[in-house]
C-alpha cells in the first residue's frame, strides 16, 4: 500500500473549488451552449429549489461559476438538448441522461411520501395505473390536466400535495415517468421515460455496486477532495455503503488517501484534480451549491458555520432569511441576505456580515462589485443595503 500525501488545508480548499469549476475567470459572453455544458460537468448534479424570493437557487449556481447568462437559453438546452434529466440525485436534481440507468437502484426503492395522500387511498393501484394510462395516450400531461380527486381531509396546519400530484411526484421517482420540462410556474411536465431517454441510457442495466461505484467516483471528480461522507452525501447515500465501493476506487487508483490537518477523517483526492496556485475573482453561493450544500464539509473547508434561516422563526435568525455565502479567490469571507423587490426594481440586502478573518476593505469593494453585476443580471436598476452594523455601512458608501 502506497504511503499517503499530505495536503495542507489552503490547497484543499483550491483543489475543492477548481473541481467546481471556480479555477477558471468567468467567460466574457456565457450563452453558449458549451459553457454549459461545461459547468453541468463539472457540478454533475444541479440541485432543484424554486424559492423564489432572489432567482431559483439552481440559475444561481450557474451564475455563480458563468455571470450574466440567458436563462431562457439555458432551460432550454437542459430540456431540450437531450443530455440531461431530472431525477432524484442529491435531491430533486438535473444530471446527465448517461445517470438514468445509474440511479435505476434509487428509483426501485423509491417510495411515497410518508404523509402522501396516496396512502389513504383504497383503490391506490388502480388510480396509479389509470394516471399512466393518461400519460401514454395523451402524452405531455401535468396535474392540472388530471381531474380533481378528493383526497382526506386535512387537519389545522396540514399541508400536503393534491392527489393527481402526488400519483404524479411517485411515478417520478420510481421512473415510471420522467420530467419532460418545467412550465414558466415551475410546474413539472411529464411523459413516457423512454419517449424522452436516449434509448441506449433508457435500456442500460448496471448492478447496484458498479453503479454506487461509478456515482462515487463522479462525486469525486466534482468534490476534488473529500471525506467519506463528503463523497456519499453527493448522491446521497450511506457511508456503510458507500466506504467498500470507496476502497475499491483507492485500490484502482481513481482515489488516492491524503491527510489534510484539522480533518479527523480520512480524506481522498481524486487522481485527475486539479490544484491551481491560485482561485480568481469572487462569487455569490446558492445555499445549495455543491460547495457549502454539505455543511460539515463547509466547516472543515471553509472554516464556515452555515445553516438555512427561511424556516427558522423571524426573531431567531442569526444571520438573516435568504443568506448566500461570498467566495472572495479561495475563502468565504461575508454572507448577504439577499431579496429581489421586483415589483421596486430594487437588489435588496437586508443584512450583510464580515466573516472573522476577512480583510473588509477589500472584501467590502468585490462584493459591490458582485451586487452590481447580479443586480443587472437580475433587471434590477439599483442595490439597497440596510445599515444595522458597520460592514453593512461600509458597503452602503459604494452605492
Amino acid at each position: 500500500m502506497s504511503r499517503r500525501v499530505s495536503v495542507r488545508p489552503s490547497e484543499a480548499r483550491r483543489i475543492a473549488l477548481a473541481a467546481q469549476g471556480f479555477d477558471r475567470e468567468r467567460p466574457g459572453s456565457a450563452n453558449d451552449v458549451r459553457h454549459f455544458r461545461r459547468v453541468m460537468a463539472d457540478i454533475a448534479v444541479l440541485q432543484l429549489d424554486f424559492v423564489n424570493v432572489l432567482v431559483p437557487a439552481h440559475f444561481l449556481m450557474i451564475w455563480s461559476r458563468l455571470g450574466s447568462y440567458d436563462r431562457s437559453r439555458f432551460e432550454d438546452f437542459l430540456y431540450d438538448s437531450g443530455e440531461y434529466i431530472e431525477q432524484w440525485a442529491h435531491e430533486a436534481s438535473i444530471v446527465a441522461s448517461s445517470d438514468w440507468p445509474l440511479l435505476a437502484h434509487r428509483r426501485r426503492e423509491f417510495q411515497a411520501w410518508k404523509n402522501s395522500p396516496l396512502n389513504k387511498m383504497p383503490d391506490r393501484q388502480k388510480y396509479l395505473r389509470n394516471i399512466l394510462e393518461v400519460v401514454t395516450i395523451h402524452g405531455v400531461t401535468t396535474s392540472n390536466d388530471l381531474p380533481t380527486v378528493t383526497g382526506p381531509k386535512r387537519k389545522p396546519g396540514d399541508w400536503h400535495r393534491s392527489i393527481p400530484r402526488s400519483a404524479l411526484e411517485l411515478h417520478f421517482g420510481t421512473g415510471r415517468l420522467a420530467v419532460r420540462r418545467r412550465l414558466k410556474n415551475f410546474q413539472r411536465v411529464y411523459d413516457l421515460p423512454e419517449r424522452i431517454i436516449e434509448a441506449g441510457h433508457f435500456s442500460t442495466t448496471v448492478q447496484k455496486k458498479v453503479a454506487q461505484r461509478e456515482l462515487l467516483r463522479k462525486a469525486s471528480v466534482s468534490l476534488g477532495v473529500a471525506s467519506a461522507h463528503d463523497l456519499a452525501d453527493y448522491y446521497r447515500m450511506s457511508v456503510g455503503d458507500a466506504a467498500p465501493r470507496i476502497r475499491e476506487l483507492v485500490e484502482e487508483g481513481a482515489l488516492i488517501e491524503v491527510n489534510i490537518d484539522g480533518w479527523s477523517d480520512s480524506a481522498y483526492l481524486n487522481a485527475g484534480s486539479r490544484s491551481p496556485r491560485k482561485i480568481p475573482g469572487q462569487s455569490l453561493l446558492s445555499p445549495f451549491d455543491p460547495v457549502v450544500w454539505f455543511r460539515p464539509r463547509a466547516k472543515r473547508l471553509f472554516d464556515f458555520e452555515y445553516r438555512i434561516e427561511i424556516y427558522v422563526p423571524a426573531s431567531k435568525r442569526r444571520w438573516g432569511y435568504y443568506v448566500l455565502p461570498f467566495r472572495q479567490g479561495d475563502a468565504l469571507t461575508a454572507r448577504v441576505d439577499l431579496k429581489a423587490d421586483r415589483k421596486a426594481s430594487i437588489l435588496c440586502v437586508q443584512n450583510a456580515h464580515l466573516e472573522p478573518m476577512a480583510d473588509q476593505s477589500s472584501t467590502i469593494d468585490s462584493l459591490a462589485k458582485e451586487l452590481r453585476a447580479l443586480a443587472n443580471w437580475l433587471n434590477l436598476a439599483r442595490v439597497s443595503i440596510n445599515k444595522a452594523n458597520a460592514f453593512e455601512r461600509a458597503l452602503a458608501r459604494l452605492f
